[in-house]
């Protein structure tokens, strides 16, 4: 990783929707681990539009520890919108992110940071997966589909657990605003030459809250964000055009 004094060299993102119960946990383990990774880094937690008081809980830790950053959303505007969100405002030269249920232990973060220095994008894939079988059959689906219309060979897509440097995130736009934003941000990725490595990672059942991933709703829309990214990139023009005018950049 980079050095300097004004250099934030790890970003960690995690974006949150009700999950109060999870945060605190969740903050105690990224405040133990980064700084055995580096002393300039991070975290950045992503309210997305929470009804319950997650803002509140990182409020208050932020009283104690600056490197804790809060962005929000107004609204609840959906899992890639606020991914996106998170981002655009992460300032490190390193860019991890994962989701703010506990589904994963974060000091396996050091399992892809072994791999940074040659490759662009470091991915975990759960080795074994803990979801019920629903989602499964629902991710055996989706892989297929996207590597049947992208050519996209990867184990597990939708792991949230990935670490980018943050030039790979600047070259790309990234549009999708529900679940379909992992595969996105890959597709996009692979297209301008990145290099992408997997890593297993522990995956663990959710512990507090619910998941939506097999909402018919999230499935739906995750769907017509593929095909509208299909159809971008089967026209390299207007591929070029969205890339030079929504590039990951400051917030609108």
């Amino acid at each position: 990783m980079t050095t300097g004094d004004d250099t934030i060299e790890l970003s960690l993102v995690f974006p949150a929707f009700d999950e109060e119960d999870n945060l605190n946990p969740l903050l105690d383990s990224a405040l133990k681990l980064a700084p055995q990774l580096t002393p300039r880094f991070e975290i950045v937690i992503v309210d997305d539009g929470s009804r319950d008081a997650s803002a509140a809980v990182v409020e208050e830790r932020r009283r104690h520890e600056p490197r804790i950053r809060l962005v929000r959303h107004s609204s609840n505007q959906g899992y890639g919108a606020a991914l996106r969100l998170g981002l655009r405002a992460a300032r490190g030269e390193l860019v991890f992110f994962s989701d703010a249920d506990l589904q994963f232990d974060l000091h396996e973060l050091h399992l892809l940071l072994r791999h940074v220095d040659d490759f662009d994008i470091v991915a975990g894939y759960r080795s074994p997966r803990r979801d019920p079988w629903p989602r499964r059959i629902i991710a055996a689906g989706w892989k297929w589909l996207v590597g049947s219309l992208f050519d996209l060979r990867v184990r597990d897509i939708d792991c949230a657990f990935k670490v980018f440097h943050r030039r790979v995130l600047a070259q790309i736009p990234i549009e999708s605003i529900g679940a379909f934003v992992n595969t996105e941000i890959l597709v996009r990725a692979r297209a301008n030459g990145a290099r992408i490595h997997e890593v297993p990672v522990t995956h663990h059942r959710r512990r507090h809250g619910r998941q939506s991933g097999a909402n018919p709703r999230v499935v739906l829309r995750a769907l017509l964000e593929m095909i509208r990214l299909y159809r971008v990139l089967q026209d390299p023009a207007a591929g070029k055009l969205t890339s030079l005018t929504r590039g990951l950049g400051p917030s609108a």
